[in-house]
């Protein structure tokens, strides 16, 4: 039988915008307020998405979240029409209005994490939804996520689907941007490896002192008991808390794990020697290649303004593995110059391949951001709805789609207009029709 890792990708919603929201990632706070083009963002997505699935990598879709979520506006006490709710929410409450009409469900990474069937006591691919809660706009997206992946993954004889964690920050859970396997090939038992920035009961431990540390330890646990992870599939590591005080808000920022490559910063973990030799007593006696980027090498802070390590790191047919990079990392003379020398270096990383995300970059999300992994067996890729994976009709009718609903331009004033909320109701109804996903949506049911 064969196995694959697929990527699924977060479609970039209609309301596209750089409000600033998320306290902690350096590029988000940089570009708040800056002319954003949700057509233009959305459209670089999907060239993304062929790309991969060009290089004959499994590549899927997965359908943003409703913005304005008017629903949340009237828990918070704003009533009237769609149109009152926004329009007061407006003038009583504009950072509300802004959070509530945050398109941060494009960056996938933080949809859910996900463990494959080679890894679970159960022998099925277990789904958590994050439940997102050290922000507030993320925090509105785990209920609609579930039901989305639900839709996608629905045979319950290989999917099993947890509700997310309790929305307490004492389990903060930000998905797969914490989260990383590595394995022989992919339908093997692997390794698991958990990163969290602070332990939540354990005041006593190491935590971050500028920056908030979004994941916590007891999350990281709490996910491995609900996906049936045996000690010796599951590893614990704590993120460096100096780097999270640089920018760095997810390990995904500071490193990136495939099959038997860990590609990390030298300034990305605590207790690193120890840890490392955790992974590698778990994962055999098999070859597992550590590449550590030191710090006069690259420095955190070209890291992040490159998003070095928010790059995907893949497997090709060939058995090339081959790191999918920010066009920002090739303009940097020492990240390319880096990544150049990398790829001769006798490692299984040998390709490296650029795409122009410049939309989601600029609201903080790199490549990594923008997919979430599922590896999956023949049987397991033939239960997913089809509709949703990637291919040449696809990409034809999605762009068709974006043109006809997404608008060029969006600024932090057009947020207020109930047009918007119209137009971006009508391009989902249509998407869940394109992608065959039922009734995910609230507007819907």
């Amino acid at each position: 039988m064969k196995f694959f890792e697929a990527n699924f990708d977060g479609l970039v919603g209609p309301t596209h915008n750089y409000a600033g929201l998320s306290v902690g990632n350096v590029a988000s706070l940089n570009n708040a307020k800056s002319l954003s083009s949700p057509k233009q963002a959305a459209k670089q997505g999907l060239q993304k998405m062929q790309a991969l699935s060009a290089l004959g990598l499994v590549q899927g879709v997965l359908a943003p979240q409703e913005r304005p979520d008017v629903y949340t506006l009237r828990r918070l006490g704003f009533s009237g029409t769609d149109a009152q709710v926004i329009q007061q929410a407006a003038k009583q409450a504009p950072e509300v209005l802004r959070a509530v009409c945050s398109a941060s469900s494009m960056w996938t990474a933080n949809a859910a994490t996900i463990s494959p069937s080679a890894d679970t006591a159960d022998g099925k691919v277990h789904f958590t939804p994050a439940n997102l809660t050290n922000k507030f706009h993320r925090s509105l997206e785990p209920q609609t996520t579930g039901r989305i992946l639900k839709a996608m993954f629905s045979d319950d004889r290989h999917f099993s689907h947890h509700s997310h964690l309790p929305d307490n920050d004492h389990f903060g859970d930000e998905g797969a941007a914490n989260h990383t396997r590595l394995c022989r090939s992919y339908g093997d038992k692997g390794v698991e490896l958990f990163v969290y920035g602070r332990s939540a009961f354990d005041r006593q431990q190491p935590a971050p002192k500028k920056y908030p540390a979004r994941h916590t330890k007891e999350a990281c646990e709490a996910v491995g008991r609900l996906h049936g992870l045996a000690d010796e599939t599951l590893v614990l590591i704590q993120q460096n808390p100096d780097v999270i005080d640089q920018g760095v808000f997810h390990n995904d920022v500071i490193a990136v794990g495939n099959q038997n490559v860990l590609f990390y910063h030298q300034q990305a973990f605590l207790h690193t020697e120890q840890k490392l030799a955790e992974i590698q007593r778990k994962f055999g006696e098999h070859p597992l290649h550590f590449i550590e980027v030191k710090t006069s090498e690259v420095s955190v802070e070209e890291a992040v303004k490159t998003y070095l390590f928010n790059t995907q790191l893949v497997t090709l047919s060939t058995g090339d593995m081959a790191i999918i990079a920010p066009t920002e990392c090739r303009d940097s003379a020492t990240v390319s110059a880096y990544l150049e020398q990398l790829t001769g270096r006798g490692t299984p990383v040998r390709q490296v391949h650029y795409m122009d995300v410049k939309q989601s970059m600029q609201n903080g999300g790199g490549p990594a951001c923008l997919r979430l992994r599922v590896a999956l067996s023949e049987q397991e890729l033939a239960a997913v709805t089809p509709a949703v994976l990637m291919n040449d009709a696809l990409f034809a009718r999605l762009n068709q789609w974006v043109d006809r609903h997404y608008r060029d331009e969006l600024t932090e004033a057009d947020l207020v207009d109930p047009q918007l909320l119209i137009e971006s109701r009508q391009a989902l109804d249509e998407l869940t029709q394109i992608l065959q996903l039922g009734s995910v949506y609230q507007f819907q049911r």
